[in-house]
């Protein structure tokens, strides 16, 4: 199979507007990545669109849709990098008083959207020489929580794609990394999980010292796209110094020790 030529190469980023999908399209379209950012909503992929510049374009896409996927990623000349990070949660009820149209909701963007967009985008990654997959998961898909079943079902099911993914192409040259975050403090995650109410949300954060930011995450995802195609980051758990463990953040004053 023939493998592109060096030169500008292109990430596809889902839930590509805002939060850590935003952050990430931002650095990799200063590390030289044209980026093509995919979401729901236009409003929050044009004005992120904007704000790169002429390295990014936009699409309306629904992941969950796999005709949608295949029609556009079945349209570009080449794609490099994807960025599954279009996913999310729905409430936080205990198993016993779960609302299963949520469950379904975010297994059907976490996991199908998912397995969709990186069915479509296999044959133009196998040809390019750059070729990696990136699915931000969820330190809930490895350690559950009260209330939390729901989304830890649905980030264990994107880690499990990641770990067989990464077997089913063994002898190849595509890099499955799978990224694994703890608290992350945007502008959405937690208000969507809670339906709006801004002061649930808010407690989710209260009186953490330095929660994570999308940007931390990005961070993270350009250094394992940067490195060299060899080097594979298998799984990259990402927490703040805040936070210990799945079960345990301090809350309160850190003394970073600044000068």
């Amino acid at each position: 199979m023939a493998v592109m030529a060096q030169s500008r190469p292109l990430a596809l980023i889902t839930g590509g507007g805002t939060g850590i999908g935003a952050a990430t399209a931002t650095r990799l379209a200063a590390a030289g990545f044209d980026v093509l950012l995919a979401g729901r909503r236009l409003e929050p992929l044009t004005s992120t669109a904007v704000r790169i510049g002429a390295a990014a374009r936009h699409t309306v896409l629904d992941v969950t849709d796999p005709e949608a996927v295949g029609e556009l990623i079945g349209g570009l000349d080449r794609l490099d990098v994807v960025v599954n990070n279009a996913g999310g949660a729905l409430g936080l009820a205990p198993v016993a008083e779960a609302d299963a149209e949520q469950w379904r909701t975010m297994f059907e963007v976490n996991v199908l959207g998912t397995l969709n967009v990186v069915r479509a985008a296999l044959p133009l990654l196998l040809r390019s020489p750059r070729a990696t997959i990136v699915d931000i998961s969820s330190t809930a898909g490895e350690i559950v929580y009260e209330g939390g079943a729901g989304y830890a079902v649905a980030k264990h099911g994107t880690s499990v794609i990641s770990e067989t993914l990464r077997l089913e192409l063994s002898g190849t040259h595509v890099r499955v990394v799978d990224i694994r975050p703890g608290m992350v403090a945007t502008d959405e995650f937690a208000l969507t999980r809670f339906g709006g109410d801004a002061a649930a949300a808010a407690k989710v954060y209260a009186d953490v010292d330095r929660p994570l930011v999308a940007d931390d995450v990005a961070a993270c995802v350009e250094f394992a796209v940067q490195l060299p195609q060899h080097v594979n980051i298998d799984t990259l758990t990402i927490r703040p110094v805040a936070q210990a463990a799945q079960h345990k953040t301090y809350r309160g004053p850190i003394d970073w020790h600044e000068s």
